[in-house]
């Protein structure tokens, strides 16, 4: 079997956690493709790919032995399936952000994906600075969804196959509806914005977007800020 783990040199650069440079890991069988993605994050200063994996075990080591902020990970590679990596990343409490980063227009995948903990879903035919946002974005803990996948998804969850990140139980919505600030931040949240930039354009504190955030997920039945924005878009909440 031809692996190929590829540890790049060590930098002097700050890790992503200081909040300057976003350490990626870049997964996928293709080397020129490999080479182009490394050369175009090498033109963001707060990038730095510190290695490549371009077979589907290979990845979990590279993981488990450069930490790396972000991972960039092809689902379909040779060997591991990259939806069984994501199962192994989740059931290993990985703190490594993943966005899947695929050429496949597989919805079921994506799904499947984000149940797995995807942060990102990135289709490789997208825009070189959507990509860049989409790191950005995971890297400060966000979702990012484009609108072709995200309309995609929406239209999956819709289908009711046993999918949970639309919430079902109608009724609970009834007994306890939104307040019209909880209506905002569920807008807020739909569009993308990250708790302290909902806090300044509301007046209010982040600590209060927060407690807002958990009498929402509360109210609604949702589990966390994707499940929370699948809501809103699939209820046109985002519009308004």
């Amino acid at each position: 079997m031809s692996t190929t783990i590829t540890p790049h040199e060590e930098s002097s650069a700050e890790t992503g956690t200081s909040g300057k440079t976003i350490r990626i890991l870049i997964a996928d069988d293709h080397p020129i493709f490999r080479d182009g993605l490394k050369h175009l994050l090498a033109t963001e200063k707060d990038f730095e790919v510190v290695g490549e994996a371009g077979h589907g075990d290979d990845v979990l080591p590279a993981v488990e032995k450069l930490h790396p902020d972000i991972l960039l990970l092809d689902l379909k590679m040779p060997g591991t399936h990259g939806l069984a990596v994501l199962q192994k990343m989740q059931a290993a409490q990985s703190p490594t952000k993943v966005i899947v980063l695929t050429a496949s227009d597989d919805k079921n995948e994506f799904v499947q994906a984000m149940k797995l903990g995807t942060c990102g879903i990135v289709l490789k035919q997208s825009a070189t600075d959507l990509l860049f946002k989409s790191i950005r974005k995971v890297n400060d803990g966000e979702i990012w969804l484009d609108s072709h996948t995200t309309a995609a998804v929406i239209r999956q969850f819709a289908s009711g196959d046993d999918l949970p990140a639309v919430p079902s139980n109608g009724r609970a919505r009834e007994r306890l509806p939104l307040s019209q600030r909880e209506r905002e931040i569920v807008t807020l949240v739909a569009q993308g914005f990250k708790n302290k930039e909902m806090a300044e354009k509301m007046f209010i504190s982040e600590q209060t977007v927060k407690n807002h955030l958990h009498n929402i997920f509360d109210k609604l039945g949702v589990s966390d800020r994707l499940e929370l924005a699948l809501y809103a878009i699939h209820r046109k909440l985002h519009l308004s």
